[in-house]
């Protein structure tokens, strides 16, 4: 936490509406992908933001100064995003887009060929309906521990303290959601590159040529 932020908060502890909207503006982003990852919907995504920052603002007094509020501020956003969830008939499908297949558990050279490569649009948007169906069918603590881990960037430690869990079971739930969507992706996983002839543009294009 910088020292700006530090101050911020210290200033919004006390009621200071300015200094949390400097908060709120520091990291909406994050917020808002996190609730979109854990609920595939843009309103629902805002609305889980808008409220995780109400509950923010309502929680600061109570607030430890000795803790990290970025955690602090997560596990809230977790909170209601699953509080959301629970409330639907239907959990809905995550939504990913290219800039985020680098973090998938992915061959590299696929994710960087999908993403860099317009003449694999199809191949991208079917491997991507594919990755969203697999972390669909994760459970909810795996599913939610996949988002902060390996979408999130976030380390076992911040994601423990969260989740309100050990390190240890941190590791367990990500190798475990690992395991799980490689066994459901694993027509993704070849080991070697795919050759340039071998994308599905190329494959249309020759058929074209023979005729």
């Amino acid at each position: 936490m910088t020292e700006d932020i530090r101050a911020a908060v210290e200033l919004a502890r006390r009621g200071d509406r300015k200094a949390f909207g400097q908060l709120v503006r520091h990291y909406q982003q994050r917020v808002y992908r996190t609730a979109y990852r854990m609920l595939g919907n843009h309103q629902d995504a805002d609305d889980v933001s808008q409220e995780a920052f109400v509950r923010a603002y309502r929680g600061l007094p109570s607030f430890d100064v000795r803790s990290s509020f970025f955690t602090w501020l997560y596990r809230i956003v977790v909170n209601v995003s699953l509080n959301h969830l629970r409330g639907r008939k239907r959990r809905p499908q995550v939504r990913f887009d290219a800039e985020h297949l680098e973090n998938l558990p992915l061959p590299e050279h696929l994710a960087k060929q999908a993403a860099a490569d317009p003449r694999h649009n199809l191949e991208l948007k079917r491997m991507v309906a594919d990755i969203a169906a697999a972390m669909d069918e994760l459970s909810e603590t795996l599913r939610v521990t996949c988002v902060l881990v390996i979408f999130d960037g976030l380390s076992y430690g911040d994601a423990a303290t969260i989740l309100d869990c050990s390190e240890g079971t941190v590791a367990w739930r990500v190798h475990e959601a690992r395991r799980k969507l490689r066994e459901r992706l694993a027509r993704y996983l070849s080991d070697e590159p795919r050759r340039e002839e071998d994308s599905p543009s190329e494959r249309a294009r020759g058929a074209a040529d023979a005729r």
